[in-house]
Formats: structure tokens, sequence, C-alpha cells
């Protein structure tokens, strides 16, 4: 699972699931033992669960840093590895 940023604890991937089709381009973040779902268009929480402060700094991070999370999730789709992004800072 490939690892995109790291930061104040949370950790971001980005991945092809063998066999699944993905239709809504997303990121997944792990804080602990929570894990999220979140669109990258948005910033919205599609599955999952983070503690409240933990998802407000993903989802200012995936605003902040949308156009790299975009290239990214284009790299993906056609076979290659995502690139790192920077953490919030």
């Amino acid at each position: 699972m490939p690892e995109l940023s790291r930061f104040l604890g949370i950790v971001i991937t980005m991945y092809a699931e063998a066999g699944e089709r993905h239709n809504i381009p997303h990121i997944h973040a792990r804080y602990g033992e929570h894990r999220a779902i979140f669109a990258i268009a948005t910033g919205d929480l599609l599955a999952g669960y983070l503690p409240n402060s933990q998802l407000r700094l993903v989802q200012a991070w995936v605003e902040l840093r949308r156009t790299q999370l975009e290239d990214d999730w284009q790299l993906l789709m056609t076979g290659r590895s995502p690139k790192k992004i920077l953490p919030l800072s």
C-alpha cells in the first residue's frame, strides 16, 4: 500500500485494490486503530472514522494538496506508482 504522506500520527495511502474498479478518486487515512476514506475532489469522508481533530487535519491536507492527489490518482489508474506528497506543516 503506497504511502503518500505521514503527519501528526496520520498515515495517508492510495492504492488500487485487486479486481476492484475505483469510481471515485480517494485516499485512505490511518490514525492509530482508526481508518477512513476521503474523496479527493471534496475532502468528504466516504467511509470509516477518524477522531474530529484528525478528520479536520486530513480534510485540510486534501484541500492544500488536491492537485498533487489528482495527479497521483492518474498515475495509479495507469498502473504507475503514486508520488510522495509533502505533509501538513
